[in-house]
């Protein structure tokens, strides 16, 4: 697992393809700031929660100069499904062999119900516009966590 990213570090460069299989860049965002959250699998109950979230404050978020993609180790036509089922306005990428998750450090050991195994950690990373990282968060709660960091973004008041 690669160390947790912290701001001022070089977000790692990525390209990887939506939920309609188009390639999407990180550079392609450079010149804005940019909220890139990895959850674990599309269509669960608390992932929905958090896309509908995202989806729900986009338009906040796109005003205050944030772009926000979604990446999760499903396949793209998981994705296709995931959008239409929640009507989401925003990327979602997919990376099946989780080696974006693994340089942001969002891959690595999980304990559920005292097993422990391999697998996404939900988490947050703001890259600015010159791409580097602004805020990176790991063991988000997917509930309340977009509330959360528009606080940390000073995007809404306390």
């Amino acid at each position: 697992m690669a160390e947790r990213l912290t701001p001022g570090d070089t977000a790692p460069a990525f390209t990887l393809k939506d939920q309609d299989g188009n390639d999407v860049a990180l550079d392609s965002f450079r010149g804005s700031s940019t909220i890139v959250y990895f959850y674990p699998a599309a269509s669960t109950p608390a992932c929905a929660k958090q896309a509908c979230d995202f989806r729900d404050s986009l338009a906040s978020l796109q005003a205050a100069g944030y772009r926000v993609l979604g990446i999760s180790p499903d396949p793209v036509p998981a994705l296709a499904k995931f959008v239409a089922e929640e009507s989401l306005t925003f990327p979602l990428l997919s990376d099946e062999d989780h080696k974006v998750a693994d340089a942001y450090a969002a891959w690595g050991e999980k304990k559920n119900y005292g097993r422990t195994y391999q697998g996404l950690i939900r988490s947050t990373v703001v890259v600015d516009p010159e791409g580097k990282v602004a805020v990176a968060q790991y063991n988000v709660r997917a509930t309340g966590h977009v509330a959360k960091l528009r606080r940390d973004l000073k995007l809404d008041p306390k």
